[in-house]
């Protein structure tokens, strides 16, 4: 099942499980769709860098192949996108701190983590396929190739269907997409500069 279907499997399972009021089960479980605009804005913010990150690491790598093991360039992959969740984790709380006075709550400690994870979660197709790699089922150069094209159709439809919820006009949106794909372009080369020296 690929992630896009899981997490709609668990927006099903998280609507289902609310009774007529709207109200989660006593399990707790949400669907996204539940969570205030805010909280899904901020998740998306998070695996959007997420993903513009896992794309510079794997092209960078695709780069240097023939100097790489396929356990490494997992292993890289998945300290990076570690890494960069851990520091948007961070962030929240120093930001909280900083306009709060105080620690967040734990409601809000539970945001910051879901948005974290929601980031974390950006990499997992092009995890198992690099982990596949490593287990000898594909070639590093396919899976490294596999996992950036992964990242770029995510990219793609996040930027395709931001801009057709908006309500401007067919051409409007048209440049917007390709606004917001040259803007992908140069961030993705300036993190293949910044990673690659």
């Amino acid at each position: 099942m690929t992630e896009a279907a899981g997490g709609a499997a668990g927006d099903a399972a998280g609507e289902a499980s609310a009774d007529a009021g709207g109200r989660t089960s006593p399990l707790g479980r949400r669907s996204r769709h539940d969570r205030p605009v805010d909280e899904r804005a901020e998740a998306l913010k998070e695996r959007v860098y997420a993903t513009f990150t896992g794309l510079a690491i794997v092209l960078v790598q695709q780069t240097n192949v023939e100097h790489i093991t396929a356990a490494r360039a997992t292993l890289t992959l998945l300290v990076g996108i570690v890494a960069i969740s851990a520091a948007g984790f961070v962030a929240d709380v120093i930001a909280h701190l900083a306009v709060h006075a105080a620690f967040p709550d734990r409601a809000e400690l539970g945001r910051m983590l879901r948005t974290a994870g929601s980031a974390v979660g950006s990499a997992s197709v092009p995890l198992l396929v690099l982990a596949l790699a490593a287990l000898g089922v594909f070639e590093l150069e396919g899976a490294l190739r596999a996992a950036s094209i992964v990242y770029l159709v995510t990219l793609g439809l996040l930027g395709y269907v931001a801009v057709r919820r908006t309500r401007v006009a067919w051409w409007k949106q048209l440049l917007a997409l390709g606004a917001l794909v040259a803007l992908g372009l140069a961030v993705v080369g300036l993190q293949q500069l910044a990673h690659g020296h």
